[in-house]
């Protein structure tokens, strides 16, 4: 599983409240810590990111936050401009002005412009190596496939000239899984399982690009073993008793025990029909290259009241347990 960090490129995913962000950044921790430099990108500018990092507000420019680690801000105005810069040598000082309302203009009535220049841009620094790792906070699960399949979509309406050329080498980079990844974040619950599972089905055919790792967030881990399971139950029969004996407390104590266990045996059988759906993918094969079969990596519930830098640093710790 450390194979995922010999990557160039991680686009992160998942169903929105199942801690996507902080798997990308706790992913970019884990890689900045054992010694790579590494880029991470919020791609939907909200903010979550920053905050994750507990810094001020991110851009286009990057942010160094920690030794190796540097974080941005996707904006297609600003790639747009950066992109004129170097491939259309066009000098562009402030705002695109005129140029920027024809180019929102396009981008709406053509499918992928945006998300291309976004996608764009960290093949870029992926092209130039500024980076030994680029990481990206991408879409939610319902609309990645759309930000990461657009360069296949212009090149498919594109067969020749230079937009063919300039989608061709994005391409390249993002269909060889040697060099680029989706980790697809879930919980142990059915619907961000469930949504989970489509990405998988539907990701290489559509996009061209592979799973690299499912991150399962959250796992309650077991509060009993068999043998303590069948005292449990009987200790749950005994409530009246232990009410008498103990106090009332006794009764709240055993219920929120039964709840617990209840939660973790149902994330158990999600995670069991992620783990069936994950078995069917074929590994992915670069050519000349070793397969790479898709991993699960299980973070465990926090039972702690944290949040920012502490909470990813947290999650990195278990990743990083996981992993090496």
């Amino acid at each position: 599983m450390a194979d995922l960090f010999d990557l160039d490129l991680l686009f992160v995913t998942g169903k929105g409240g199942v801690g996507k962000t902080t798997v990308a950044a706790a992913l970019a921790e884990v890689a900045a810590r054992r010694g790579q430099s590494v880029l991470v990108c919020e791609m939907d500018a909200k903010g979550a990111l920053a905050t994750a990092f507990e810094v001020g507000e991110l851009s286009f420019e990057t942010t160094e936050v920690a030794p190796n680690l540097f974080a941005m801000s996707m904006s297609t105005e600003d790639s747009l401009r950066e992109y004129l810069r170097l491939y259309v040598k066009i000098p562009l000082i402030g705002r695109l002005g005129v140029l920027a309302s024809t180019f929102d203009f396009v981008a709406d009535a053509a499918p992928g412009v945006k998300e291309i220049l976004a996608v764009g841009k960290l093949c870029w620094e992926v092209k130039e190596r500024h980076y030994d790792l680029v990481i990206v906070d991408a879409e939610a699960t319902g609309h990645v496939v759309s930000q990461i399949g657009a360069p296949r979509v212009i090149a498919d309406l594109v067969q020749v000239g230079v937009v063919r050329e300039q989608t061709q080498w994005m391409l390249d980079i993002l269909q060889d899984p040697a060099r680029t990844g989706v980790v697809v974040t879930t919980t142990p619950e059915e619907m961000p399982v469930i949504e989970s599972v489509e990405l998988l089905q539907r990701l290489t055919a559509e996009t061209g690009t592979h799973p690299a790792a499912v991150v399962a967030n959250r796992v309650l881990p077991a509060m009993f073993d068999r043998e303590e399971q069948q005292v449990a139950l009987q200790v749950h029969d005994a409530v009246p008793v232990l009410v008498d004996a103990v106090g009332p407390g006794a009764a709240a104590v055993v219920e929120a025990a039964s709840i617990i266990e209840a939660r973790r045996s149902m994330g158990v059988e999600h995670l069991d029909r992620l783990r069936t759906a994950v078995s069917q993918l074929g590994p992915a094969i670069s050519a000349g290259e070793r397969a790479h079969p898709v991993s699960i990596i299980t973070v465990p519930e926090l039972f702690a009241r944290v949040h920012g830098k502490r909470m990813v640093s947290l999650v990195a710790d278990g990743l990083e347990e996981e992993l090496f």
